[in-house]
């Protein structure tokens, strides 16, 4: 077979499983398609949600941060601007600067590097503070159970005690009749028997 046939023939070949491929891609895509426009709308829904939950947690953690790391900050910014700012010169006595007063880089970024170092230690302060406050909780729980169950045992203890001491009196009473009661019997017995001996 020459050449140009073996091409032409290789050619329709081609033609004719592209054709096949984008029919079944057609297809495809018009069975598929509802299903990914569900998923798109519940993607959506989804990030909807997660956008209401996560912004009111984020606003809580500014307020925080903003009460009580800002000032912090804001105190050591000052603190550093004030420090590093060059003497005044004295009237008449002028330095050799000219207009140019601005910051340098590395007071930027260690004024940054400072911001963020106080940004995480808030941050992991809260943490620690919150954990605290839980173990606490778990500590006074377990302090006032301890206290529980040792007021029910001294109760229990000292209910025990009266029944003891109300027995022990009780045998006593018993005891000391039981002693009258002989005591009286033996009287008896012996005046009955000097009674039949003098008889």
């Amino acid at each position: 077979m020459p050449r140009t046939l073996k091409r032409h023939k290789g050619g329709f070949e081609t033609e004719a499983a592209l054709a096949r491929l984008q029919q079944l891609t057609r297809e495809q895509s018009e069975r598929f398609g509802p299903y990914a426009d569900q998923a798109r709308q519940l993607a959506a829904e989804r990030l909807y949600q997660a956008r209401g939950w996560t912004a009111p947690r984020l606003e809580t953690a500014a307020h925080r941060v903003e009460d009580t790391v800002a000032p912090r900050v804001a105190d050591l910014l000052n603190t550093a601007a004030t420090r590093v700012e060059p003497p005044k010169p004295k009237r008449g006595m002028r330095l050799g600067r000219r207009g140019r007063r601005g910051v340098p880089r590395s007071l930027v970024f260690a004024g940054a590097a400072v911001a963020g170092a106080a940004a995480l230690y808030g941050v992991v302060r809260l943490r620690q503070a919150a954990q605290d406050a839980r173990w606490q909780e778990n500590l006074d729980q377990a302090r006032d159970q301890v206290r529980e169950t040792r007021d029910q045992l001294a109760a229990k203890a000292r209910n025990a005690k009266e029944k003891v001491t109300g027995t022990g009196a009780e045998l006593k009473g018993d005891a000391k009749e039981a002693k009258d009661t002989a005591s009286s019997g033996a009287k008896q017995a012996a005046s009955d028997l000097n009674g039949r001996v003098t008889q």
